[in-house]
Order: C-alpha cells, then structure tokens, then sequence
C-alpha cells in the first residue's frame, strides 16, 4: 500500500465524470493551485488529481475557486508499447476531500455545541402536558 499524502488548494478545474471500458470503471480528475506554507505566488504549482469509481461524486459540492484540503495516495505504473520506450506515468489518486472556505466550514448552518447545554435549555419552553411521572 502506497504512502498517504494531503495538501491543499483552490480548485482551478473540474472534470466530468468518465466511464472506461465495459467494466463500468469511472475517473474524475479535478486541478487545485496549491496554497498554503511554502508556496510562491510567483511560480504558481497547479495539481492534476483524480477521482475512481465511488470516490467521483466526492466533487459534486465544490466549485471553482473553492479551497479544499486534498488527501491522496501516489499510483505510478510502466508503460511501453508500439517499439517506444519505456515511459512511467504518476497519478495523485484522492480519496478525501475537505472543504477549507470558512463559510462551508463552520459546520453547514449546525450551532456551535454546547457543554454545558444552557444554550439550548434557555431557549426550550416547558410543555405541561407532559406526564411528570416518567420512570426514568
């Protein structure tokens, strides 16, 4: 098993949805342009990620310019054929992908919990047609 990795970046582009061959296999690929710690405005880093089979729909709420936190795994392979020679291809397969925007990030409208709970007591009102004799 390849090692994880994540990273994170507003979302430059996004794909369709493919279906290959006749084995119903699906890919998504999606390009982020890295931000974060020890990136140079200057000489921008763009990512080609890529999505397979159930992970696909993992892009459907997100839309350009969003900053998201991508984690993926590296997938490499071989490649020669028609007497050329031998070439390597490197994928960044994700296969979690985090909203990083602070509006989607606090939580999609939810309050804040409370440990105490007086937030929400505060605001109930007593129901007295409520039996008091419950036995627990």
């Amino acid at each position: 098993m390849s090692k994880s990795f994540e990273t994170q970046g507003n979302i430059h582009s996004i794909g369709q949805t493919t279906e290959y061959g006749n084995n119903g296999f699906t890919k998504r690929e999606f390009v982020i342009k890295v931000t974060g710690e020890g990136e140079n405005e200057a000489y921008p880093n763009y990512l080609a990620v890529e999505l397979t089979k159930d992970k696909c729909s993992l892009m459907d709420s997100y839309k350009i310019g969003d900053e998201v936190g991508v984690h993926f795994n590296l997938s490499g392979r071989l490649w020669s054929g028609n007497g050329k020679p031998e070439k390597c291809f490197v994928n960044l397969q994700a296969w979690k992908v985090d909203s990083l925007n602070s509006e989607q990030a606090s939580n999609d409208g939810i309050p804040p919990f409370s440990a105490s709970g007086s937030d929400y007591y505060a605001n109930a009102t007593p129901n007295n047609d409520l039996d008091d004799d419950i036995p627990f």
